[in-house]
């Protein structure tokens, strides 16, 4: 009876509850590092520069348990290296370690290969660079040319096969002049999914993914030179589409990047679960995460902007872009956009263009001067920006602090909303329901994450279906139950 004892109360406390809440499909966690390093100082025009590099890509158009991705971020006030960051991915048998960046405007996971020609061999990130060899994995295989998965994707500009060698291969050419090719490869991707409550069990999956042979342009240098790209775009052949296709991981993922403080953050195939998240529909049949953005405020009065200037066709919308630094607008709503923001603060703070961006010279906070910015989206969903959401710290000039503003002024008709502005929120990238949702959020928290993959969550604080609502209530009697069960017995042992 001793023993029957200690095992029900070892079931109980594993029902007791946790920060982090886990049911149905498992999910597995990576670990997300930060590019730039702490405390290092960039200048807006190389921020900038860097952006409309990786703009002029995503204008070309995109080529071609619950895991977990711990962020590392900055907390120094005087660095503004916001957005590239990276995480580790294990590929091959045996398993080989690779630091990718983390891409959501683009769909390919590539890595550099042995027999990569112009790739950078070091980083002045600090980072020992991998490449990968086909020959050196038990498991790895050549996609063929009539294999399922290339014949799919010949339609895009990026995908060709050579029919000599019988190899799919890929070529990525880039607005800014660079440019990566290679073959796809299969092999084996290797993880911690989480089982359930706090248990962790190694797993992998077959992927297909890229094996860079040859780079150029920016892609040769070794100042922010990683291993490859990992892209989380909602393309057919990103790594999420593929392992949510087969039931490996959910049709979701989340991210929660940490801005202030001493950084970090969190992202992971599954959904964060939180009451207050809004969800807007994301633009169907778009090779990116567009979003119709309707309306700008500031402190609550609406610009004047004519909505028709966010709509969505050829190459203009409104993309939600993680390895986007800055936040991007259309003439037509920036030049509002800053007045209203320049006015509101003008008896208070010394606006000031520095290096052709404007600024504001400030003594004191900025959150008692600055106006809340919302951006209005479909849905009724709104993403109500905070001073220190919008504005970037660089240093001190005649003796007061100076911030300049992390909005910018698009070069083409595409409105890009990058890490200045989605960090310190939680966002949920929902496949499965083709949505978006977000809320402001301290990252340095723990989340809890659903295992389900049903339409049964919050949607703009709306309450759960029924379905939900009723399985919540047998998961919190559970525990109950199990009590009662254990008090039953010592009283049955007592008598």
């Amino acid at each position: 009876m001793r023993c029957f004892l200690s095992l029900l109360l070892a079931v109980a406390s594993l029902l007791l509850p946790v920060s982090v809440v886990y049911s149905g499909l498992p999910r597995s966690f990576l670990s997300l590092e930060r590019v730039i390093p702490l405390g290092h100082q960039v200048e807006l025009e190389v921020l900038r520069a860097r952006d409309r590099a990786r703009h002029a890509r995503i204008l070309k158009g995109a080529v071609g348990g619950v895991v977990d991705f711990s962020v590392e971020g900055t907390s120094d006030p005087y660095s503004i290296g916001y957005g590239l960051y990276f995480t580790k991915v294990k590929l091959g048998s045996p398993p080989r370690e690779f630091r990718v960046q983390i891409d959501t405007g683009s769909d390919i996971l590539w890595v550099a290969c042995n027999a990569c020609s112009d790739c950078p061999r070091s980083s002045d990130l600090g980072i020992e660079l991998n490449f990968f060899d086909t020959a050196s994995s038990s498991t790895a295989m050549q996609v063929s040319c009539s294999d399922r998965i290339c014949t799919s994707t010949l339609q895009s500009s990026g995908t060709e096969c050579s029919p000599q060698i019988n190899q799919c291969s890929y070529t990525f050419q880039y607005g800014d002049g660079s440019g990566t090719s290679g073959y796809y490869v299969s092999d084996l991707m290797h993880f911690d999914m989480m089982l359930g409550q706090s248990m962790i069990a190694n797993s992998s999956a077959n992927v297909v993914f890229g094996c860079s042979t040859y780079q150029s342009g920016e892609l040769t240098k070794s100042d922010k030179a990683v291993d490859g790209i990992f892209g989380f775009g909602p393309g057919a052949l990103s790594v999420i589409s593929q392992l949510s296709s087969r039931g490996v991981t959910p049709g979701v993922f989340s991210h929660c990047l940490k801005g202030e403080g001493s950084g970090g953050g969190i992202l992971v195939l599954g959904e964060i679960l939180e009451p207050s998240i809004v969800y807007s529909p994301l633009v169907p049949s778009q090779p990116h995460y567009n979003l119709n953005l309707q309306s700008i405020a500031v402190n609550g009065q609406p610009l004047p902007i004519d909505s028709a200037v966010f709509a969505t066709f050829n190459n203009q919308g409104t993309i939600i872009d993680s390895g986007t630094t800055l936040a991007y607008f259309v003439q037509e709503a920036y030049d509002p956009l800053i007045n209203s923001i320049t006015a509101a603060v003008s008896q208070s703070a010394n606006p000031i263009i520095s290096k052709g961006y404007q600024c504001y010279l400030v003594s004191s906070s900025i959150g008692d001067i600055f106006p809340l910015v919302s951006l209005n989206f479909a849905g009724g969903a709104s993403m109500v920006l905070k001073p220190e959401q919008y504005l970037i710290r660089y240093g001190f000039l005649d003796g007061s602090a100076m911030w300049c503003s992390g909005f910018q002024k698009a070069q083409e008709g595409v409105t890009i909303l990058g890490d200045v502005v989605l960090k310190d929120k939680i966002f949920v990238y929902d496949l499965a329901h083709q949505r978006i949702g977000w809320t402001n959020y301290d990252c340095s928290l723990s989340v809890n994450v659903s295992l389900t993959t049903s339409k049964d969550e919050y949607i703009n604080g709306r309450k759960r279906s029924a379905s939900s609502s009723q399985m919540d209530t047998l998961t919190n009697l559970l525990p109950v139950s199990i009590g009662i069960l254990i008090a039953y017995i010592l009283v049955f042992m007592e008598s």
